[in-house]
């Protein structure tokens, strides 16, 4: 099964105006801090305060607090939080020049998220975040491209819009150019450039870059096979919830490659996934069933359900602070 995938959120983690430009440095100047359960998905080491201070700070004006709170609504962690909540506070944010809010801002217009879907206001934000070069709204801007999303489908301007987010850093915009190489959409198939953009995504941390570039090593395509360096990046695609790598994962535990057989943990992982509504791993799923016993079986419905439980309700690879 060929499990190469692109990533099609869309997300947000610029020489604009001399206006933008001031308000963006300002914004970095502010005081910054993270709410809590949003620093834990987004950016574990970033400082933390709690909600109410954050909020404090935001109605007083701090635009990375106005952003912060924009992504603690959409986490809904508590019961005064709404997808509308998340909608203002970008609004807010975006309306003063702020990057991040403006692609968030953007997000929340393609998925229709607090308001009805708008291509159109989608693309006002992104491009005024492109202006300021922020590589994210590149990211967000090619992947309309490739869909044909409110602008016509076209991927040689997707793969322009991926290269300039690649070429300014954006992880997942890396990933997405190595898939472009990969299969050669708007560019030569070039499976050797296509890996070396998946490295750079999963040297990142990008979730996809990382399953992507094991998928190369599993195969031997585009590099030199290698079932030690495969395992070795799905399971980091895995731990991070990427529900194609947890399959691989397991179906490398099943048979051994990589490492020992371990019918347990093959079957740990590809419950993982389907538990998480990917169910492609099903068939291998239900062979490995009958190689445990029901205490087996217990533990592992047991782990699958604790994982689940600490894993967040909405995408939140969809924003950045």
């Amino acid at each position: 099964m060929r499990s190469r995938n692109l990533l099609l959120i869309l997300v947000a983690i610029g020489l604009g105006t001399p206006t933008l430009q001031v308000v963006a440095a300002q914004a970095l100047a502010q005081p910054q801090c993270s709410v809590a359960v949003v620093s834990r998905f987004v950016d574990p080491n970033a400082p933390t305060c709690d909600i109410k201070t954050a909020e404090r700070m935001a109605r007083n004006g701090n635009l990375y607090q106005q952003n912060q709170l924009g992504i603690a609504s959409m986490l809904a962690i508590g019961s005064d939080f709404s997808n509308k909540d998340a909608l203002a506070w970008f609004q807010q944010a975006a309306e003063r020049g702020y990057p991040p809010a403006e692609v968030n801002l953007a997000v929340m217009y393609i998925n229709g998220w607090g308001t009805n879907t708008n291509y159109a206001v989608a693309q006002f934000w992104l491009r005024r975040a492109a202006d300021q070069h922020f590589a994210r709204a590149y990211y967000n801007l090619g992947i309309l491209y490739l869909e044909g999303k409110g602008v016509r489908q076209d991927n040689a301007e997707a793969f322009r819009w991926f290269q300039k987010g690649a070429d300014a850093g954006d992880r997942s915009a890396q990933t997405n150019l190595g898939y472009m190489y990969d299969l050669g959409l708007g560019c030569e198939r070039n499976v050797s450039t296509a890996a070396l953009w998946y490295r750079k995504a999963a040297e990142g941390g990008n979730p996809l870059g990382q399953n992507n570039l094991a998928d190369l090593y599993l195969r031997g395509e585009g590099v030199a096979e290698d079932d030690a360096q495969a395992f070795s990046w799905f399971q980091k695609a895995a731990d991070q919830g990427h529900t194609g790598a947890r399959i691989k994962l397991g179906y490398m535990y099943a048979e051994g490659r990589g490492t020992a057989k371990d019918p347990q943990t093959a079957y740990f992982w590809i419950s993982a996934a389907s538990a998480a509504g990917d169910g492609r791993g099903r068939e291998l799923l239900h062979a490995l069933e009958a190689q445990l016993n029901a205490k087996q079986i217990a533990e592992v419905r047991k782990r699958v359900n604790q994982l689940q439980q600490a894993a967040p309700q909405v995408p939140v690879s969809s924003f950045v602070q």
